[in-house]
């Protein structure tokens, strides 16, 4: 009897990751307006009412999913400057490319949930915050230089944001006018990137 429990807890666990992982990626491939629940459940594997039970609405559907979606990119983050002591030009070259901008659904979640969850605020806007809150101190506490600091200074707080600002706003407006403007977009990804790469160069000499 116990046994079945474990089974039914695990399996009903594995289901509720099937919703969400579901969700993370039709909500960034569309927005949050643009998927429904039936959707999604759907894309999980089960009929519409298999999303009631499991989550008490589709805020907190989005939230859980927006967090799904930030943890797999921070997981990228950290093990990038971890095994290159804090130099982020392999994972830029990723950010900035045609093949990162082409597929959202798989992407970073700040350049296509931020707009929703500024719109939303609540649970996704509070899961927003928190991931790029996330981002922001492994970013701080990580100098291209190789340092590794417990307690970031403003100067190092300054880096990440500009580098973080650039990432989302490159990667937006290269999405923005991939279709009608392509060799646009793809301009603004090189400029991006050399952009944000020399950024990091002046802070690591004078550092």
């Amino acid at each position: 009897m116990i046994a079945a429990m474990k089974v039914t807890k695990e399996q009903s666990a594995a289901n509720r990751k099937a919703l969400v992982d579901a969700a993370a990626r039709l909500y960034r491939e569309r927005g949050i307006a643009g998927v429904g629940l039936a959707e999604i459940s759907r894309e999980a594997g089960f009929t519409h009412g298999g999303f009631y039970g499991r989550f008490a609405s589709k805020e907190e559907l989005a939230a859980e999913a927006c967090g799904e979606a930030f943890g797999v990119s921070m997981a990228r983050l950290e093990a990038q400057l971890t095994r290159h002591d804090g130099d982020l030009t392999a994972l830029l070259k990723r950010y900035f490319s045609a093949a990162h901008r082409d597929a959202p659904g798989a992407g970073c979640p700040m350049a296509t949930l931020g707009v929703d969850a500024a719109r939303e605020g609540g649970l996704l806007g509070q899961a927003m915050s928190d991931g790029i809150a996330g981002y922001l101190r492994a970013m701080a506490s990580h100098r291209p230089d190789g340092t590794v600091l417990e307690q970031p200074t403003a100067d190092d707080e300054a880096r990440a944001i500009r580098t973080l600002t650039t990432m989302i706003g490159g990667v937006i407006l290269a999405r923005a006018c991939a279709e009608a403007a392509p060799a646009m977009s793809d301009r603004i990804l090189r400029t991006s990137l050399a952009t944000t790469l020399a950024s990091l160069s002046g802070a690591s000499a004078a550092g």
